[in-house]
C-alpha cells in the first residue's frame, strides 16, 4: 500500500491549506497506482514517531510532507530516526548541497543541521533550494513546501518505482438515480459486487441547501477489464427496482 503523511500545526490550525493530498493522489493516478492511506499530524514528537514506528514496520511505501527544516518546531527528521532507534548524521551530499547552497560561512551550522538525517538514509535532490529530503525504507520525507515538494516526489516516483506503474490501474464509470436513497439501492451494489470481484460499488448522494434529496450517483471503480461489464449490471438492476437514472 502507499499512504501519506502531512506533518504541521500550519494545516491543523487552518494557517495554511493543505495541497499535498491532492496532489500525491493525482501523481499517483498518472502512473496508475493508488493512495491507500494518508494522515495528519501536528508537530507532536511523540506522535509522529509512533505513527512512523508503524508504517516502517509494514511493508508500504509512504510519504512525508513536513517538519524536515532545523527550527525548535522541525521534528520528522528526529522523528523519523527515533522511530528506527538510529542516530542522526550529516550526510555528505546533503553537506555538499548545502554549502553549495549557502557558500562560504553562509553554510552555518544551523543550516547545515538541515543535511542530518537518520543513519542508512539517502538522499532526495531538491531541485528549488538545494535543501534535500530523505529516504529510508521506502519512506520518502520531503518539506512541507509544495513548490519543493512535488517535483521531489516525482522525482522519487519516476527513479525507484517505475517497476510498480500500472500496478493499480483502474477504471470507472456511473449514472445518476433520482427518487432513490442509498438504503434502496442496496441490493443493486450488493448484487454488483458480488458478480464482480473486481470491482468496487459507490454512491455518493447529494442534497439540496434545504436538505431535499436531488439524486444518487451510482458508480463502479476498479478493473478496467471489469467495468464496463459491472455498469450494465448495475444498470439494469436499477431498472428492475423501477428508479429513473441517466
Amino acid at each position: 500500500m502507499i499512504g501519506a503523511y502531512v506533518i504541521g500545526d500550519e494545516i491543523l490550525v487552518g494557517k495554511r491549506q493543505d495541497k499535498h493530498f491532492p496532489f500525491v493522489i493525482e501523481a499517483l493516478a498518472k502512473r496508475g497506482l493508488r493512495l491507500s492511506w494518508a494522515q495528519y499530524l501536528g508537530d507532536e514528537p511523540q506522535r509522529i514517531t509512533e505513527a512512523l514506528k508503524r508504517s516502517f514496520s509494514s511493508q508500504d511505501l509512504a510519504f512525508s510532507f513536513g517538519g524536515i527544516g532545523a527550527t525548535p518546531d522541525d521534528h520528522t527528521r528526529q522523528c523519523a530516526a527515533a522511530a528506527l532507534g538510529v542516530s542522526l548524521k550529516l550526510h555528505p551530499v546533503a553537506e555538499r548541497e548545502i554549502r553549495g547552497r549557502f557558500p562560504g560561512q553562509e553554510a552555518t551550522p544551523q543550516r547545515l543541521k538541515m543535511g542530518e538525517v537518520p543513519e542508512g538514509a539517502e538522499i532526495i535532490p531538491n531541485p528549488v533550494n538545494r535543501i534535500p529530503g530523505f529516504s529510508l525504507r521506502d519512506h520518502h520525507f520531503v518539506p512541507g513546501f509544495p513548490q519543493m515538494a512535488q517535483p521531489m516526489v516525482e522525482w522519487v516516483l519516476d527513479t525507484k518505482y517505475r517497476h510498480l506503474f500500472d500496478r493499480d490501474r483502474w477504471g470507472e464509470a456511473s449514472i445518476l438515480v433520482y427518487e432513490a436513497g442509498e438504503s434502496q439501492l442496496v441490493a443493486a451494489m450488493e448484487s454488483t459486487e458480488k458478480a464482480f470481484p473486481g470491482v468496487k460499488v459507490f454512491s455518493l448522494p447529494s442534497m439540496g441547501k434545504d436538505g431535499s434529496r436531488i439524486h444518487v450517483e451510482l458508480g463502479v471503480r476498479g478493473a478496467p477489464a471489469q467495468v464496463d461489464g459491472a455498469m450494465e449490471a448495475l444498470r439494469s438492476a436499477v431498472k428492475a427496482a423501477g428508479f429513473p437514472y441517466k
